[in-house]
């Protein structure tokens, strides 16, 4: 038996076990085990029946009686039930969900029970309460299925009992006793550790049989913590082996050679019309340093909404197509800019139009609806619509330099002549795989310029996007005018109703934010009570903004449908648009000034900020209301710190530190669990990581010396799809 081995060939276990742990991804015993809890509760100190009260962390040393499988009459689940007698007297144990504890258990057993003590109908009873035999760790709770385990005895007993991630029908007890069976077996000892023995020995960490064993059965919260710090430092390391050895792969690859003359570039840059920032200056300056080495750039350039990075683009795209392809006279290399959604590439093919008015280049955009080139044969200041044949002959044969479009981009049919730069907006994933398939008939892998617009927190720029160079827009263009943002109580809601109205009047327009796409269901219990996009809408119309058009846009709407409403919103046949975080990128209507987000304390502060971005495309005023449903102090701190702070970099660090890595959206995407997603909060740690791993890749970039580590980060990659 290894880690490799199917829990169903060790425990027997029920339907609703085996969905419950397909639910939370466990098949293998290697999964159960690195199935690591989310805290610890505390088992409470030794005392008698007689002494407990509602609400206490106790733990009774009696004995075990009248065991039974019942079904709850409220909720129709199965509920193990029983009690345990000391000499004072004896206390009620149910056990929600586990029938199999009844089965498990004799009548007459001398055991230690810890739990919460809770009220139920006016008496007092223990649930879901801990079971170990008094005066010895408990084994041997499975039926065997394939060979039996050698005996195996905790190293010391603990007050600290492991609650993990559940799901109905496995519960934090089961998966307890389960991974304590496990443990118990030599499939610890065969595990091999895969970093290596001296990171090990440099960092304080524990090898990988004592990470387990401290992780699930710690003695202490210093040994829990010390597991987790190692399994921290592992994600981290295994992200940076896998983007530094991709950039060492890249670094060997040939690209183009761009020496465009920087005065030809400034020459470019002064028909704007504007002064570029200093940070924008400087991101330019990095960029064709880049693309002068001859090998593939790999950059991702970060900057709040606003900041710039179009005309960064055009700059860099403008070096590009100045250039002719080696050892020919005519023609130019070639630029493919990707957009996140048709409205974008369109906005970016009308920037890219108006920025290259002095220096013509014609410029094509390919979207799902139709296709484009600038300038028209017949009006040489207008783009003209083409068909998608025509297009595509012309990109082939590289009469066209710049090309726009979404991920129709990367279709087969797309075919470049002499791609030299690809420039990406919110896909910073996008790799080599991606960018050979734009490249085809290119031996030479094109340069890359990355975007984005979302703040991005230090440790995790490092870790997920370890493998692209950073430029950072610090600044905003002069001229524009900072958001005022107010954090709205709901006794303030008209006052700002009436502000948004003076908006509106003055021939702006307007956002409203609503978590929910619909009203939830009455019914459930437990659903969120939060704005729903469907009845705000209704509800502004009807009682607040009757005088003005209103719409709504979500993420259940085709792309057809999205595409049609933020044209008529762009088009100013909206005033008011009632919408999801659905906006939060891509979206740039110059006119839209005001903005009121409901339920802000659902959101994270980064997203809000994003959000908010979506207002400032303008040398208009800008106003964002702030609407929390809560009303406790810690949300309104919170949310202060939006009127308070500098730039969404300072908001993403904060957001880390208040909200902690788990509110961080799109971990799986990024191929980090839940554990790897902690170690985000310790900078120190990721450098750590990111230095071991420069110098393991540096020395020996196919691994052939840490085997273990290969197999590691091969596995590892196969289930996170890193490209």
């Amino acid at each position: 038996m290894d880690a490799h081995t199917l829990l169903t060939d060790i425990f027997r276990l029920t339907a609703p076990q085996k969905a419950a742990l397909k639910k939370l991804g466990i098949a293998t015993v290697h999964d159960l085990l690195w199935h690591f809890p989310t805290r610890y509760d505390e088992g409470g100190s030794e005392t008698s029946v007689s002494a407990l009260s509602l609400g206490m962390d106790a733990t009774i040393i009696g004995v075990l009686e009248k065991l039974e499988t019942k079904k709850s009459w409220k909720r129709r689940v199965p509920v193990s039930e029983g009690y345990v007698r000391d000499a004072t007297g004896r206390i009620k144990c149910m056990w929600f969900n586990q029938p199999y504890i009844a089965k498990m258990w004799q009548d007459g057993t001398r055991v230690k029970a810890t739990g919460k003590v809770t009220g139920g109908e006016g008496k007092l009873y223990l649930a879901n309460p801990h079971l170990e035999r008094a005066g010895a760790a408990e084994s041997g709770l499975f039926e065997q299925v394939g060979s039996e385990p050698k005996s195996y005895q905790l190293e010391a007993k603990s007050s600290l009992f492991a609650v993990y991630p559940e799901s109905a029908g496995v519960t934090s007890l089961w998966m307890r006793h389960a991974i304590a069976k496990l443990l118990a077996t030599d499939i610890p000892a065969h595990i091999e550790d895969p970093i290596p023995a001296h990171i090990l020995s440099t960092y304080h960490l524990p090898n990988i049989h004592d990470a387990l064993i401290y992780a699930h059965t710690p003695r202490s919260h210093k040994d829990a913590l010390a597991a987790r710090k190692r399994f921290a430092f592992e994600e981290v390391f295994f992200i940076q082996l896998e983007r530094q050895r991709t950039r060492a792969l890249e670094a060997r690859e040939r690209s183009f050679v761009i020496d465009t003359p920087r005065e030809d570039v400034d020459d470019f840059i002064g028909t704007f019309g504007f002064s570029l920032t200093s940070a924008q200056g400087r991101a330019i300056d990095t960029i064709l340093a880049d693309m002068q080495k001859g090998a593939p750039m790999s950059r991702l350039l970060e900057g709040d909404v606003g900041s710039g990075k179009t005309a960064v683009a055009a700059s860099a795209a403008f070096a590009v197509v100045s250039q002719r392809p080696e050892g020919q006279r005519s023609g130019a290399l070639q630029v493919a800019y990707m957009a996140p959604t048709e409205i974008l590439a369109k906005q970016h093919f009308e920037s890219f139009i108006h920025l290259f008015d002095d220096h013509p280049m014609p410029i094509g955009l390919i979207t799902g609806s139709g296709c484009y080139k600038f300038p028209s044969k017949v009006a040489r200041d207008k783009a003209t619509k083409i068909s998608r044949a025509q297009l595509l002959k012309w990109v082939a044969n590289g009469e066209i330099g710049i090309v726009i479009g979404t991920h129709a981009l990367i279709q087969e049919s797309v075919q470049f002549k002499h791609l030299a730069l690809v420039i990406i907006d919110e896909q910073h994933r996008f790799g080599t795989s991606q960018r050979r398939t734009l490249a085809r008939k290119e031996a030479r892998l094109p340069h890359l310029l990355s975007m984005t617009a979302t703040p991005i927190p230090r440790t995790l720029a490092l870790t997920v996007y370890g493998d692209l160079d950073l430029a950072i827009l610090d600044e905003m263009p002069q001229g524009r005018k900072p958001i005022m943002t107010e954090v709205v109580e709901p006794k303030k809601r008209e006052a700002a109703y009436a502000r948004m109205r003076e908006q509106l009047q003055a021939g702006r327009q307007a956002y409203v934010i609503c978590p929910r796409i619909d009203e939830p269901d009455p019914e459930k219990a437990f659903a969120i009570q939060a704005k729903s996009v469907k009845e705000e809408a209704k509800r502004l119309k009807k009682d607040v903004f009757p005088e003005f058009q209103i719409d709504i846009v979500h993420s259940k709407m085709t792309p057809a449908e999205k595409d049609s409403v933020m044209k008529r919103f762009a088009e100013h046949e909206i005033d008011i648009l009632v919408a999801t975080s659905v906006v939060e990128v891509g979206v740039n209507v110059p006119n839209a000034t005001v903005m009121m987000i409901e339920g802000a304390e659902r959101f994270g502060l980064a997203q809000l900020h994003q959000l908010r971005g979506r207002i400032v495309r303008s040398a208009h005023q800008a106003y964002c209301f702030v609407v929390a449903e809560s009303r406790g102090e810690r949300t309104r701190a919170r949310l202060k710190a939006l009127t308070t702070a500098k730039n969404g970099f300072e908001l993403a660090e904060l957001d880390l530190r208040e909200r902690g890595a788990g509110e961080l959206r799109g971990g799986r995407q990024w191929g980090i669990s839940d554990i790897g997603m902690e170690a985000l909060e310790n900078l120190k740690l990721v450098e750590a990581a990111r230095r071991e791993a420069i110098a393991i890749i540096k020395k020996d970039e196919s691994l052939s010396s840490f085997p273990s580590l290969a197999l590691a980060l091969s596995q590892r990659a196969a289930s996170f799809h890193f490209e």
